[in-house]
């Protein structure tokens, strides 16, 4: 099969990596021509585990291209799947201006039957609107040409997303035609092989799905964190409820974990989007709207705690930061309860000296020299008034203790992801504080 991926950033990068190592002949195309350049010479613009290995291999293997020309590869084409951004407008609303510019190049250069399959996050009638300009540019230039339109969201972790890919929990598919229907089979049926579940539904629903799982995901971390701060409160420890909830299989145990808020490129923009989507509708998702406040307050709570640990004199204290991305395996520092925190630190007055293994360079891109960028997790701590940790990194769960006091000027740690035991910190007479006990 040749399909053609739009978009070479997080989703369209790593499908069309996967889509060709399933045998797939794939062109991944981008507006961007230094982009472009670089994935031609095996420079990839995103960190993703196993990644470069797998691309490097489909591209000497010649099932993997990249390209800035789409018009030239749609005469070859079956399917053309989007996977251009769709950010948060000022309203939160999902901008689409990138997917009908691709609506409409494709309308233009369409020569043949083609499925044009919607992989970016896109609100529910995304597609019926792609289909329209699709067809308004075939009737300018005064073609009769099939096609159909087709949503395809995707599931992907990052830090996990080829395995995520290559071992679905599902595929979700919607379609309107059976012709579409065999196409798309054809596609996955690798993965229908392997016995993955491949769900067709109509398109609408296959919209609403992505949203409707990120946003039940999100409420669930944030339903945490409101129990953990309540925790707080009222003497009981947020583990053990967690324990005790994840117990009962009606609730099972994943995404339980209390924190200092969720962040990255999913959740935060999908939650915004779904309740936009609602508004545009005259509906209001008040669930949603308490799930992204609670949030918002959740990525304030570690600077909150070291403030009135300090009673509220932080000026000319030096922090240290242990984590700055999102979440573990990933260089993504969007929405980042780091990016929060940095900009509490200085406003009020302190020294800041980070690390993360691997997104110091996004953090740059954010602060410049603002702040200091420590060589390890150890040069990070020197003469530290406090430590926070902030991503729950591997190598941060079994740290050296008596090194990371030695260095500090007082031993204060703020866990704000509960990764560490606080009878052993303890013991070691190190101050402890974390997320709900």
């Amino acid at each position: 099969m040749n399909i053609v991926i739009v978009g070479t950033g997080y989703v369209g990068l790593v499908s069309g990596c996967c889509f060709a190592e399933m045998g797939v002949n794939v062109t991944c195309v981008d507006i961007d021509q230094t982009k472009i350049d670089g994935l031609n010479n095996g420079i990839i613009p995103i960190y993703e585990s196993g990644l470069e290995e797998l691309l490097q291999r489909n591209y000497q293997a010649g099932r993997l291209h990249f390209s800035t020309n789409l018009a030239a590869c749609l005469a070859d084409a079956e399917m053309v799947f989007c996977a251009v951004g769709t950010p948060p407008d000022q309203e939160g609303a999902a901008d689409l201006s990138a997917v009908m510019a691709v609506a409409k190049e494709i309308g233009r250069n369409l020569n043949k039957y083609l499925v044009v399959v919607t992989k970016s996050t896109v609100p529910v009638g995304t597609s019926r609107q792609v289909k329209a300009i699709i067809q308004q540019e075939l009737d300018r230039r005064g073609v009769e040409i099939p096609f159909d339109v087709a949503s395809n969201p995707e599931f992907l972790k990052e830090g996990a997303a080829i395995k995520d890919f290559m071992s679905p929990d599902r595929v979700v598919v919607g379609v309107e035609s059976e012709r579409a229907k065999e196409l798309m089979t054809k596609l996955y049926r690798p993965f229908l092989l392997n016995n993955f579940r491949v769900i067709f539904t109509d398109i609408p629903s296959a919209e609403m799905i992505k949203y409707a799982a990120n946003s039940m995901l999100a409420t669930r971390i944030s339903f945490m964190n409101d129990i953990a701060n309540l925790c707080e409160l009222v003497g009981a420890d947020i583990n053990m409820v967690r324990k005790g909830i994840g117990a009962d299989t009606r609730i099972g145990s994943k995404f339980l974990y209390a924190g200092c808020g969720y962040g990255g490129s999913c959740f935060p923009k999908d939650v915004k989007a779904l309740i936009k989507t609602a508004e545009q509708h005259g509906y209001t998702m008040r669930v949603l709207q308490a799930v992204e406040a609670v949030n918002e307050n959740q990525k304030q709570i570690v600077f909150n705690k070291l403030n009135q640990r300090y009673n509220g004199d932080l000026a000319g204290k030096t922090i240290a930061i242990w984590g700055l991305a999102f979440k573990p395996e990933t260089d993504d520092m969007r929405e980042a309860t780091a990016l929060v925190t940095i900009k509490q630190l200085l406003d009020a007055g302190c020294r800041v000296q980070v690390y993360d293994p691997v997104a110091m360079d996004e953090c740059r891109k954010e602060f410049g020299e603002k702040i200091t960028y420590a060589t390890d997790m150890y040069a990070a701590t020197l003469n530290a008034d406090a430590l926070l940790l902030l991503t729950e990194w591997k190598q941060f769960r079994l740290p050296s203790w008596g090194v990371v006091k030695k260095a500090m000027n007082i031993p204060l740690v703020f866990d704000g992801r509960n990764i560490y035991d606080a009878e052993e910190l303890q013991t070691l007479e190190i101050e402890y504080h974390c997320i709900g006990k």
